[in-house]
């Protein structure tokens, strides 16, 4: 199984989906394996901010990824494609080549066990505390993930 994060700029939010879900889905010995794309290609061949690669890294997490732009045969080649937020599966939607790919984009948002979040934030304008708010939301939402599809 293969899943895409996606989010804008695929700086901050994205890379660390990927990181920290192909550390969890190692750990759990899930043969799955993550990558990630941006809306944009603003960013495009740049590694993962600089702060959320600190951050992870602090968290026992490394962040190797290469921004990239999201590119219509992602949609046949991954299994799932997650949204961080909804601007990125609207974006992500409409993008789809056909109806029949729409059900292959999720949210990440679905996998949080806190409901109060709907989304993940976008940290790079923010302070440190933004990028530990979104290392926890990712941590808690790959768990699940892996739950998810363990039960495929």
């Amino acid at each position: 199984m293969k899943i895409l994060f996606v989010c804008l700029g695929n700086i901050c939010r994205s890379p660390a989906a990927e990181g920290i879900f192909n550390h969890k889905a190692r750990e759990a010995g899930l043969p799955v394996s993550a990558d990630s794309a941006g809306i944009s290609a603003w960013h495009a061949g740049e590694k993962a901010d600089r702060r959320m690669r600190q951050t992870a890294k602090n968290r026992g997490y490394d962040l190797t990824s290469i921004s990239r732009p999201l590119i219509s045969s992602d949609f046949e080649d991954f299994d799932y494609l997650i949204a961080m937020d909804d601007q990125n599966y609207d974006d992500l939607q409409a993008k789809a080549p056909d109806s029949g790919h729409l059900k292959k984009i999720l949210r990440m948002r679905d996998f949080f066990s806190d409901k109060r979040f709907d989304h993940v934030p976008d940290p790079y304008n923010g302070g440190s505390k933004g990028f530990e708010m979104v290392i926890d939301l990712l941590e808690d939402a790959s768990e699940n993930l892996i739950q998810f599809i363990q039960k495929q």
